[in-house]
C-alpha cells in the first residue's frame, strides 16, 4: 500500500506546482493592481491610475509603479486587445480598484 501512495503522490504533485505557477497575482495586492491597470490599458479603457494608486498603502506604491512598469513594457511590445465581455468586466474591476 505504501507504494500506490508515493506513486499517486508522484502524480498529484506535478499537477499542484502548474497550478500555484499558472496563478496570477493575489487580489487585494499591488500586483494585482497593477495587473488590472495594465490589462486596462490594453483593452483601452479609461483607466484612473491615481485613483487606483491612492487605494494601495504608501509601502505598496512603489511596487505597484515597478510592476506596472514592467507591465506597460511587455504590453507595448505586444499588445494583446480584448473582446466586449472582456472589456466590459476588466471596467468593473477597475472600478473596486478605485474605490477602495
Amino acid at each position: 500500500m505504501p507504494f500506490a501512495r508515493a506513486f499517486l503522490c508522484s502524480l498529484l504533485l506535478p499537477a499542484l506546482a502548474a497550478c500555484t505557477t499558472t496563478a496570477g497575482p493575489v487580489p487585494g495586492t499591488a500586483e494585482f493592481a497593477a495587473v488590472k491597470v495594465s490589462r486596462g490599458y490594453d483593452c483601452g479603457v479609461a483607466v484612473d491610475r491615481r485613483r487606483v494608486m491612492a487605494g494601495l498603502a504608501p509601502a505598496e506604491r512603489g511596487r505597484f509603479v515597478a510592476v506596472n512598469a514592467s507591465l506597460a513594457v511587455k504590453s507595448y511590445k505586444a499588445p494583446r486587445h480584448c473582446d466586449a465581455a472582456e472589456r466590459s468586466a476588466v471596467q468593473h474591476e477597475l472600478a473596486g480598484l478605485t474605490r477602495r
